[in-house]
């Protein structure tokens, strides 16, 4: 097959659409639905994140892609049985496998930029993963193969038109890119940087020293930035990352964006968070977005009179500023990677706020200087890795 009809562009007005091959077939089979333009868009761009996290860390990785960036990416280290219950798995009676476990973490880390996900997986998806993928809102998947009995869970999905995609996993790009602007055809080598622990070996700081599960960590936020519209910054944890900033102009702006969805993640887990009274009819997107209300400024807005009765069995008490400080005190060990130089240090007195340990970014920035004696105000490590990441 060398080309694929679609149903329209980015929007219904855009027609006609397709992929196509120049040269070759497409390396991609439809085995369920009808993939659009950003559904493919964001396929191939979650699908080369994928593949880029597996050859990195040798483990399973998966992507949750939104509007052409990630939401959130992970490779296959187990749950904690806190992480099953704000991911919503804990009441799954599956074998959670490593596969399963990547993509739970990566749906699981940011559900609200989650909702309505295009998943890739770097793996043949299995079926303790499509068990996962079934019970969420989702646009499709792309992976390198399925289980037949995954397959067919999948297929049951939106009455039979869940987009379902395999790949070739020998696939191989030509080396040239190209894309039009307004009838004008750019061309650019494609970015075949290859990311691994000799990445961060030009540590700047006062503090040199970055343990291999860091580095393990900042690999992930730089292949993760790889594949994020830019300006990004991106916050990992244990394997996961656990707060994106995208697209945004100022990298203040992605720091603070990709910091409070980091913050996020980490008050899901506090045991008043945890133990909130919910409903047993409320629905796990209510839920999600009930809960970014009451750990957020609006918490008003789930807690008037009038509007608790509707999500929670009882009234909860208010989660102070007091109290989600206190709790935001514990989160340690963060790795924060940008997809370009830090331009001043309040870059860094934002990522210290979010547990920031470890600094990967390209440096060269005329106030270097300043970033650097921020870091080490906090004892953090910083690595140069004189290589910028935009995508666009």
């Amino acid at each position: 097959m060398k080309e694929l009809e679609l149903k329209y562009g980015c929007n219904p007005n855009q027609k006609p659409s397709r992929i196509y091959m120049e040269n070759g077939e497409l390396p991609i089979k439809v085995l369920c639905g009808r993939p659009g333009y950003i559904n493919f868009l964001d396929a191939f761009n979650g699908w080369q994140l994928v593949s880029e996290l597996k050859k990195a860390t040798g483990l399973p990785a998966a992507t949750s892609f939104k509007h052409v960036s990630p939401a959130g990416a992970a490779v296959g280290l187990p749950l904690s049985d806190v992480e099953k219950k704000i991911y919503w798995v804990d009441d799954m009676d599956i074998e959670f496998t490593p596969l399963a476990n990547a993509y739970a973490r990566a749906r699981g880390a940011d559900r609200m930029s989650s909702f309505g996900d295009f998943i890739s997986l770097s793996d043949v998806c299995d079926v303790a993963t499509a068990k996962i993928i079934k019970r969420e809102v989702s646009d499709g998947v792309i992976a390198p193969g399925y289980e037949p009995e995954a397959l067919e869970i999948l297929k049951q999905k939106k009455n039979g038109n869940y987009n379902v995609i395999e790949i070739d996993q020998n696939y191989v790009p030509e080396a040239i890119e190209r894309k039009q602007v307004f009838g004008i055809t750019f061309e650019q080598g494609r970015n075949e940087l290859k990311i691994d622990e000799h990445f961060f070996d030009n540590v700047v700081t006062e503090n040199k020293e970055i343990p291999e599960s860091a580095k393990r960590d900042l690999a992930i936020s730089m292949i993760t930035l790889k594949y994020t519209q830019s300006n990004s910054v991106c916050f990992v944890k244990d394997g996961q990352a656990i707060g994106i900033g995208a697209g945004q102009q100022s990298r203040v702006h992605c720091t603070r964006l990709a910091g409070s969805k980091a913050d996020n993640w980490w008050l899901r887990q506090c045991p008043k968070v945890l133990e909130l009274p919910f409903l047993d009819s409320i629905r796990r997107a209510d839920r999600d977005n009930a809960i970014d209300l009451y750990i957020g400024e609006d918490y008003m807005d789930v807690l008037a009179d009038g509007a608790w009765e509707n999500i929670f069995k009882v009234k909860p008490e208010v989660f102070t500023r007091e109290e989600k400080r206190a709790w935001l005190d514990k989160n340690t060990n963060v790795a924060l990677g940008s997809d370009a130089f830090f331009p001043f240090g309040d870059n860094i007195e934002r990522a210290h706020k979010s547990g920031v340990k470890y600094v990967a970014q390209p440096g060269g920035s005329i106030r270097d200087d300043n970033v650097i004696a921020t870091c080490n105000k906090y004892d953090m490590a910083m690595a140069f890795t004189g290589i910028r990441l935009f995508h666009h």
